[in-house]
């Protein structure tokens, strides 16, 4: 039965997920998390042995493990955002040690930080819960501010952290993406030769991807673009924020579409445009993670929210970090118990 909580929280915003019938992509195209997924998609890939050992140690790590579903707990926004508008509502993460014991009493499968995080207390907890390392970052402190992913440290130096992971990302439709697509490809074959499994941000940056009426870096035909590309690049896991809206190719008139996916292949209901980006992710072979999002006045059902929309849309589990960690320990525990107690929901599954 679905929990009272959820029901409170979301009201007719439930309903309105869970009626949805007949979704525009039919989850019999997909492929769907559940126990054996790694020896159903991964097992026949060019992956090597100790990447399948990694990944399938992730899977069965935290409270959701065995279930095909993933709850991360990331923290680089003390780079990505500056320490202090990251910290600063809740001191105590300035201590690297509270990231790891809040990923640990959460019931994450992995806590995804940085090289400094994870080399302070890594002889501590590498062997306790899975590393994912961040390798890249946006330095915040230039002035004027540029927006730029670069590279912090070497894929040697993550294995030596015990890293079961590494992450990075990329500013897809940035004038320096084609940099960071060579720097994170060469990047990634590496810490698949070293048996790391790869997570990508599949982020959007572009000043022309936001208009007076709508922002487009949440469109769903664009951020389904950047989950392809992200397969291509060899990602075993792809990180991208919800879509909210629809219509970038089209409405900004660059690239190249079809009103097919508009038309046949997504509608405006959340669900539909998550299933066109788990479409994009090779029909579901490579998971998606959904990204949290900011903190704000309604953490938890915002958060509850996207944990619903990410799994009936068949995804694979959300990565949330400041809606979690911006509040007092228990606080945060409470929410990731609540995104996880979702992918725990049996009556909530992928849509038809």
């Amino acid at each position: 039965m679905l929990t009272q909580e959820l029901e409170v929280l979301l009201g007719k915003k439930l309903e309105n997920l869970l009626d949805l019938r007949n979704c525009k992509i039919s989850k019999e195209m997909l492929s769907l998390p559940g126990p054996d997924f790694v020896d159903k998609v991964f097992a026949h890939s060019s992956r090597s042995i100790k990447v399948l050992q990694n990944l399938q140690s992730i899977y069965n790590h935290g409270r959701l493990a065995g279930t095909g579903y993933l709850s991360i707990l990331p923290v680089d926004q003390g780079i990505e955002h500056t320490a202090g508008a990251s910290f600063a509502p809740n001191p105590m993460y300035f201590d690297p040690e509270n990231i790891i014991k809040l990923a640990i009493e959460g019931g994450c499968n992995a806590v995804a930080t940085t090289f400094g995080n994870l080399g302070i207390v890594a002889r501590k907890y590498a062997h306790k819960i899975p590393f994912l390392c961040k390798i890249n970052h946006n330095e915040l402190l230039t002035y004027p501010n540029t927006f730029d992913q670069i590279l912090f440290g070497k894929i040697e130096q993550a294995a030596d952290l015990g890293a079961r992971a590494v992450g990075a990302t990329i500013y897809f439709g940035s004038k320096e993406s084609d940099r960071q697509i060579v720097e994170i490809a060469k990047a990634f074959e590496h810490a698949h030769r070293l048996g790391m499994v790869t997570v990508l941000w599949c982020y959007l940056r572009n000043p022309g991807f936001k208009t007076d009426t709508q922002d487009y870096h949440t469109a769903a035909d664009l951020t389904g673009q950047a989950n392809h590309l992200g397969c291509t690049l060899g990602a075993d896991i792809v990180k991208q924020k919800l879509p909210t809206c629809n219509g970038g190719f089209r409405d900004l008139k660059f690239g190249k579409t079809t009103d097919t996916v508009y038309s046949e292949l997504c509608s405006d209901h959340p669900v539909d445009l998550a299933r066109y980006q788990v479409l994009n992710c090779s029909a579901g072979r490579i998971p998606l993670i959904n990204s949290g999002g900011a903190s704000g006045d309604n953490d938890m059902s915002d958060a509850a929210e996207t944990a619903i929309i990410n799994k009936l849309a068949g995804g694979s589990g959300l990565i949330s970090g400041r809606k979690a960690f911006q509040k007092p320990i228990k606080e945060g525990i409470k929410l990731l118990h609540l995104i996880q107690d979702v992918y725990l929901n049996s009556d909530i599954t992928p849509t038809n």
